[in-house]
């Protein structure tokens, strides 16, 4: 049987690989081992900060409930634990919206939890 080579198959991966990889330093966006290197970081960069991105962004919300409490007389945990059991099922993120933009519903909001420590 005749010998086969891999032909435009593996240019088009390169190519694939290459366009991934666009607008690195250097050699990170020329050459094609340093190509699929970086390549190969980014994808996991990018995998791995999405994690720390959603982490990030609760502690953001966590802090802002916890001022918003304060300033009514409250901690973040004691508000958490009385709107439980008040049976309000608000997640963190609204409730810092709601903390940031609606004050006096936070108001409301606190004062429920306050009646039902």
């Amino acid at each position: 049987m005749a010998r086969t080579k891999t032909g435009f198959v593996r240019r088009r991966h390169h190519n694939k690989i290459r366009k991934m990889v666009k607008g690195q330093y250097g050699s990170r966006g020329r050459l094609w081992k340093r190509s699929n290197e970086a390549m190969l970081k980014s994808l996991f960069y990018s995998y791995r900060d999405r994690r720390a991105r959603s982490r990030k962004l609760r502690e953001l919300w966590i802090i802002r409930i916890n001022a918003a409490a304060r300033l009514n007389n409250l901690t973040y945990s004691r508000l958490i634990y009385g709107l439980k059991k008040a049976g309000v099922d608000l997640n963190r993120k609204m409730l810092s919206e709601i903390a940031v933009h609606d004050a006096d519903t936070f108001k409301k909001l606190s004062m429920l939890a306050l009646q039902n420590q």
